[in-house]
């Protein structure tokens, strides 16, 4: 499918299917823009990926909530253990890892309308002028989601899920926050394939986007 069709599934609150690429990670993502999640989508994502449910940011907003890397929290921290701290992955590239959250709001923080609420709420503070007020004020960690932090640059700097989906949402005019997550196979016990992740998307009419196409259009070697 087009770019153009996974853009307008995002402006329509529905999701797409993300290809990083073989070269990487080689996972499909589930990805659909922060700003319309609801229960159904974290229950979606839950049945039919059922890796990680994470929050992907552009990187000058986690900087206004003053967030950091985790690895860079914990280099600066006093854990003695500092060799378990993550460097580069086996495919190359840091990991984009920051703080777990929950919204004050929410009870265990894990079921389905609490991670909705969770994320829900995270985009909303784009558009607060006090950003990083109001999510001090919001959001308690730990908790049950994962932001992580798109690179300065995003794939200009780093071609991962993050900096993809998060640049998707900047091309399609959203709030550049998404909810993101990998593609099992509970048959292989392995991330799902592209070919199995090509006949999900057909069945349930979701556009999959290659990541070599993000990268064409947005003119990235």
């Amino acid at each position: 499918m087009s770019l153009d069709s996974a853009l307008q599934s995002l402006k329509r609150g529905e999701f797409v299917l993300l290809f990083d690429s073989a070269g990487r990670e080689n996972e499909i993502d589930m990805v659909v823009a922060a700003e319309f999640v609801t229960p159904e989508h974290v229950a979606r994502m839950r049945q039919h990926a059922g890796g990680l449910l994470c929050i992907a940011i552009e990187n000058n907003f986690a900087a206004s909530l003053d967030l950091q890397y985790m690895h860079e929290i914990l280099a600066d921290s006093s854990i003695s253990n500092k060799e378990m701290i993550m460097g580069l992955a086996p495919y190359g590239d840091h990991p984009t890892f920051s703080l777990s959250v929950n919204h004050y709001q929410t009870y265990t923080g894990i079921t389905d309308k609490d991670r909705a609420l969770t994320i829900n709420e995270m985009a909303k503070i784009y558009n607060v002028e006090n950003k990083q007020k109001k999510f001090a004020s919001s959001f308690k960690t730990p908790g049950h989601v994962p932001l992580l932090i798109a690179s300065k640059g995003l794939l200009a700097a780093r071609q991962g899920h993050t900096e993809m989906s998060v640049y998707l949402a900047q091309i399609a005019g959203l709030t550049p926050v998404t909810a993101i997550c990998e593609m099992m196979d509970a048959e292989t016990y392995t991330a799902l394939s592209v070919d199995k992740a090509e006949k999900f998307a057909k069945q349930n009419g979701i556009p999959l986007i290659d990541g070599k196409e993000l990268l064409e259009y947005a003119k990235v070697n």
